[in-house]
């Protein structure tokens, strides 16, 4: 990297502070914090949904996947993503944003105890926070990653330095900082993206045609929809995993709608959000899946994006790539600690500490801000220990997608009338079952990534559906009142 590529960098820290102090003098309730006050653009909530499905994990775990087994990176992400987000669409979105509008909710899990009970809405609000731990330190493990190749800064040092500037301004403005930082994230991804990809195409030097003729110079496999252990079977779990989670089981996803003002905005931020999911990752991609032409047999193929920016991009724009990776990863760990923020201060501390109830609007704004800083402070931890749990993709691809299903599928099925004879008890089954199907699957080891993902996903839903099938308990009259209110706008 050359001083003019620094100097990017450092402009782009200079505006993410400026975003941090803007955003600060927008924000004087929890609510503000938690949900931008319910006046989120659909068209700013849309790109928001969007960016923060992407992070530096992108560009190293599934960097690497597209460099050994090309095209089905495409097909397994974002394809099932795209293809998801329609029943997201159709049902969830709109009544995310009712939920807040009707009930006034600031957190994902804040319906639960009035869908099921108490203890249902303390154990998946545990859950979801220690899930997101893990997933949140493979985050920063990614970024520091990328930050040793193109920088040479130790890995250790790159979490730190992300994880301050996260801290910094996620702390001061919450969601507003928030979205705006994906806004900014999403404008220069878009900017680095498109200047890889066509430089890339120059120096593969068959025009334009050689987005199709660059697959006859790899090996036959790459170019196939599905290459194993990316089965059919694998997609069609991370098909089912990607409705639940960005439906909203990913919890900062749901909160793009729920800081909507009305349904009908919910509902086209999730289009906007759908359609980029379908048509962006073809294109960021494609330096990926190029990859093996220009550095054959990598021995760390999770470099090999890092390796094609430094030799194909000219000073300046290599900067600004690198900060486009630190902004998608940045945004997508301070929507995390955004909303895993409001869940504690919502949902877990009033029940453990009953003062917290009686909190003004200024001791909620802070205890808001304290447990956001303090939660980042424990995923940068893990981060430092990712090779304990199997490293960057282990954490993504085995921990949070596998145990995402026993925490989302109460959670977002519980939104709809369809499921309303499943009650706390179904509720609490799906999880705990869930849960013991993850460990059983994993001390026997060796069923494969299909089985890994699919088990806790399908127990789960068996029992969730199941148990109200068979023993069709009656429905509390709070329930029925609810799912009636956010059934229509």
């Amino acid at each position: 990297m050359q001083p003019i590529d620094y100097i990017v960098i450092v402009v782009f820290f200079i505006l993410l502070i400026g975003i941090g102090i803007y955003s600060y003098f927008k924000v004087s309730s929890s609510a503000d914090f938690f949900t931008a006050g319910g006046k989120l653009p659909w068209w700013l909530s849309g790109i928001s949904h969007h960016v923060s499905g992407y992070s530096g994990a992108v560009f190293v775990a599934y960097a690497s996947i597209a460099y050994t087994h090309g095209f089905v990176m495409y097909v397994w992400w974002a394809l099932t993503i795209a293809i998801a987000m329609i029943g997201t669409i159709v049902f969830i979105a709109p009544r995310w944003a009712r939920l807040r509008t009707k009930t006034g909710i600031q957190s994902p899990t804040e319906y639960l105890a009035t869908r099921y009970n108490l203890p249902v809405q303390q154990l998946m609000a545990w859950c979801g926070v220690i899930v997101k731990l893990f997933d949140v330190g493979a985050k920063w493990a990614a970024v520091g990653i990328l930050l040793n190749a193109f920088m040479g800064v130790p890995i250790v040092t790159g979490i730190i330095l992300s994880g301050v500037v996260t801290l910094f301004y996620v702390t001061l403005g919450g969601l507003w900082a928030d979205v705006l930082n994906d806004f900014m994230s999403f404008l220069i991804q878009v900017a680095s993206g498109l200047v890889m990809f066509f430089v890339v195409l120059m120096h593969l030097g068959d025009g334009a045609s050689g987005v199709f003729t660059m697959w006859d110079r790899l090996p036959p496999e790459n170019s196939n929809f599905f290459n194993s252990p990316y089965t059919v079977g694998f997609a069609m779990a991370f098909l089912v995993i990607n409705f639940f989670s960005y439906s909203g089981g990913t919890w900062n996803l749901a909160t793009r709608f729920i800081s909507s003002p009305s349904g009908k905005d919910a509902k086209k931020a999730a289009i906007l959000s759908a359609i980029l999911y379908l048509v962006w990752p073809l294109i960021l991609f494609y330096p990926m899946f190029a990859a093996p032409i220009f550095f054959p047999n990598l021995e760390k193929p999770e470099t090999s994006y890092s390796l094609m920016a430094m030799e194909f991009l000219p000073p300046g724009l290599l900067g600004l790539l690198v900060a486009s990776l630190f902004s998608t990863t940045l945004s997508m760990t301070s929507s995390d600690a955004n909303t895993i923020s409001s869940v504690i201060t919502r949902d877990i501390l009033p029940v453990m500490i009953k003062k917290v109830k009686t909190f003004d609007k200024k001791k909620m704004l802070l205890t808001a801000r304290i447990t956001t800083f303090s939660f980042l402070v424990l995923t940068i931890i893990i981060a430092f220990n990712a090779q304990t749990f199997g490293g960057v993709i282990g954490l993504i691809i085995s921990w949070f997608a596998a145990l995402l299903g026993p925490i989302s599928i109460p959670m977002i099925l519980g939104l709809l009338p369809y499921f309303r004879h499943s009650g706390s008890t179904a509720a609490l089954l799906s999880i705990i079952g869930g849960l013991a199907t993850f460990v059983i699957l994993k001390l026997i080891g060796g069923t494969g990534l299909a089985v890994e993902l699919a088990g806790p996903l399908i127990t789960s839903l068996v029992l969730y559906i199941g148990y109200a099938f068979v023993v069709k308990s009656p429905v509390p009259e709070k329930t029925e009142k609810l799912l009636e209110a956010i059934n229509e706008e």
